[in-house]
């Protein structure tokens, strides 16, 4: 079976939903935009989309098949990727307005740490996988890999977008500090509930 046009429509609504839907990318883009501003958000979501392009690459190449015959390394990774969920919510926790005083050093994640942080995040995990187990057929594999990723990365980048953009336009609503330090902690609490799924896991 070779990609077709239809499985490929399959696919790119399954990238849709999976990009726009909530997760830690998207809850720290939020969070993001409402304390920096889009421009300033901009490294933060290319580095996202571009983290996922390479990760997707990596699992269709055999970084999967690694994990499955390895799986202690999988869990070593998931529990990394939760402590740095972790320190990842207490900055978000404690981040302010730019303008403030005391928060002047606060810069909001480089392209380099959000791409490094795909390699941790549950979430793109599970996508990247089900992209490949799901959508990738075996004949013309190899190119296969590479428009699933692409395609991906394309419909990756608008949705992430669109956080951080509603992040922005909450700042003007946001303006007083004790309904931002609220929204703050609120975000803080939704990237520690993310990880219910490994906790249950763990110890269910």
């Amino acid at each position: 079976m070779t990609l077709s046009l239809d499985l490929l429509l399959g696919f790119a609504l399954f990238a849709l939903v999976t990009s726009i839907t909530p997760g830690p990318n998207n809850t720290m883009l939020l969070a993001s935009g409402v304390n920096f501003g889009f421009n300033r958000t901009i490294p933060h979501m290319l580095g996202i989309t571009c983290g996922f392009f390479v990760l997707v690459v990596a699992v269709g190449f055999g970084l999967g098949a690694v994990f499955q015959t390895y799986p202690l390394l999988y869990t070593v990774l998931r529990y990394i990727g939760a402590a740095y969920l972790l320190y990842l919510a207490w900055k978000i926790a404690h981040s302010g307005p730019v303008s403030d005083a005391g928060q002047s050093e606060a810069k909001p994640i480089s392209y380099l740490g959000a791409a490094a942080f795909q390699w941790v995040n549950p979430k793109a995990w599970i996508m990247a996988i089900g992209a490949i187990s799901t959508y990738t057929p075996m004949q013309g594999y190899f190119t296969n890999v590479i428009v699933i990723a692409a395609v991906f990365a394309l419909i990756n980048l608008p949705s992430v977008g669109v956080w951080a953009a509603c992040g922005t336009l909450l700042r003007n609503v946001l303006k007083d500090r004790r309904w931002l330090r609220l929204f703050n902690w609120g975000m803080a609490a939704l990237l520690v509930a993310s990880l219910y799924p490994i906790l249950l896991e763990s110890f269910g």
